[in-house]
């Protein structure tokens, strides 16, 4: 299968189309979602390549119920006035500096992001940095925005950071200390290179500072430290299976809903409430997406992407060379369809490189990185991109609201930024790159 046929074009211009409609906001981005998965099913079921339980099979529970799961557990931690109390530090820590603010923000959620996945980080992360900006009077989006982008950087780096690395390392047998020791050079140096270049792009809403700090301790304190208490050691619960849960053979939603019923046998809320404060747009935008791009794979078009690769990468002389094409073409996709097709495209192809005698320990890493990095480029390219929107747009602050085309002016700079820091990183010392 060397060339595109019509099932491909068609599904091809399918996601074109709801794309146009979700970053134009002509529609809703979830009414465009569900518009696309609509369409894409019934000329995929028309045309024979596409059918209703392939779709069903093509929606991520795992991504959809760790979201509704990790937005519950941040929804009991509300009440607790934890989030007052950790704004108030940070801002303090920061000395009302907005771009010191940006920098210890980004450095915490990209630590965090090395150890929890980096959708659940934001999750946490982005409603604490709406109310650090309004206890500062901020405009809050720099700071969502570098927040999701750089803790997509940050969970690159780790084995358990991001679901593709997980695919990666299982398909390859890479373990964690391997994965940080290859990845954490490449990923050091975007990390410094994206947040300068963050400072720069975002000089002018960085160039005012807010309110002063030291006026806040006294009116935002723990309100709850019993129910405090209870929420922690849940939430302690579930990092600690995130930690472990390949080893157990647990999925990451499933080690979510472990922590949540611990939550809800301990301070057993207002289920009803709680219910109304999971954010069913958002999931069901990602529902739609995961079926599309399902229509996508499903006709051949990824796979055929795959191929490609693939010839190039048997001419040994062209290894660095078709790393370097993998990690921009998977950086490229990733920031229009969800990496995690991609990646699972791409896995079998590189092994059955290897029945070849191709070496494809390079292309292992320059999967990861492009996958992880090209996250950044559009507001879609990654889940934790999509909370903070969505964020933004709860905030109720209209300065704060990021669009698709403001997401994109500072996402493709900074994609690319990252994606040239890491093909020199990947060029200089390519002959670490040559094991896994």
């Amino acid at each position: 299968m060397d060339s595109i046929t019509l099932e491909m074009w068609t599904s091809a211009i399918v996601l074109v189309v709801a794309y146009v409609l979700i970053f134009s906001e002509i529609l809703h981005r979830t009414i465009a979602a569900i518009f696309g998965a609509v369409v894409m099913v019934g000329i995929g079921m028309w045309m024979g390549f596409y059918t209703q339980e392939a779709a069903i099979l093509a929606v991520d529970g795992n991504t959809i119920l760790l979201l509704a799961a990790m937005m519950m557990l941040v929804a009991l931690l509300r009440p607790t006035g934890a989030f007052d109390y950790a704004a108030v530090h940070i801002t303090h820590w920061a000395q009302g500096n907005p771009k010191l603010l940006l920098i210890y923000l980004s450095l915490a959620v990209s630590l965090i992001s090395m150890i929890l996945d980096n959708v659940t980080t934001v999750i946490v992360f982005a409603p604490l940095t709406v109310l650090i900006c309004r206890l500062l009077k901020l405009n809050p989006m720099p700071y969502l925005m570098a927040e999701a982008m750089l803790s997509n950087i940050g969970g690159a780096a780790t084995l358990v950071g991001d679901p593709p690395n997980l695919m990666i390392g299982s398909a390859a047998d890479i373990s964690f200390n391997s994965f940080l020791v290859h990845m954490g050079l490449p990923v050091l140096v975007v990390w410094l290179g994206t947040v300068v270049l963050m400072l720069y792009l975002f000089r002018e809403q960085l160039s005012h500072s807010g309110e002063d700090p030291k006026t806040l301790v006294a009116t935002h304190a723990i309100k709850d430290a019993r129910g405090l208490k209870r929420i922690l050691f849940a939430l302690a619960i579930v990092v600690v299976l995130f930690f472990v849960h390949h080893n157990l053979h647990l999925l990451p939603a499933y080690a979510s809903f472990i922590g949540l019923t611990v939550a809800l046998l301990l301070l057993q809320p207002d289920v009803e409430k709680l219910f109304g404060t999971v954010n069913w747009s958002v999931l069901i935008f990602f529902a739609g997406l995961f079926i599309i791009v399902g229509g996508v794979e499903s006709s051949g078009l990824l796979e055929l992407v795959g191929h490609w690769l693939g010839h190039l990468a048997k001419d040994p002389a062209m290894l660095m060379l078709t790393g370097l094409a993998l990690m921009w073409i998977a950086a490229i996709l990733s920031a229009v369809v969800d990496n995690i097709p991609f990646t699972v495209t791409m896995i079998p192809v590189i092994l059955g490189l290897e029945s070849s005698g191709v070496n494809i320990a390079p292309l292992w890493w320059a999967l990861a990185l492009g996958v992880g990095l090209g996250g950044n480029g559009t507001h879609l390219g990654a889940t934790a991109n999509i909370i903070a929107v969505s964020e933004s747009e709860k905030s109720g602050m209209p300065e704060a609201r990021i669009s698709p085309m403001l997401w994109m002016r500072t996402g493709m700079p900074v994609m690319f930024f990252g994606l040239i820091l890491a093909s020199m990183v990947y060029w200089l010392f390519f002959d670490m790159f040559t094991t896994a």
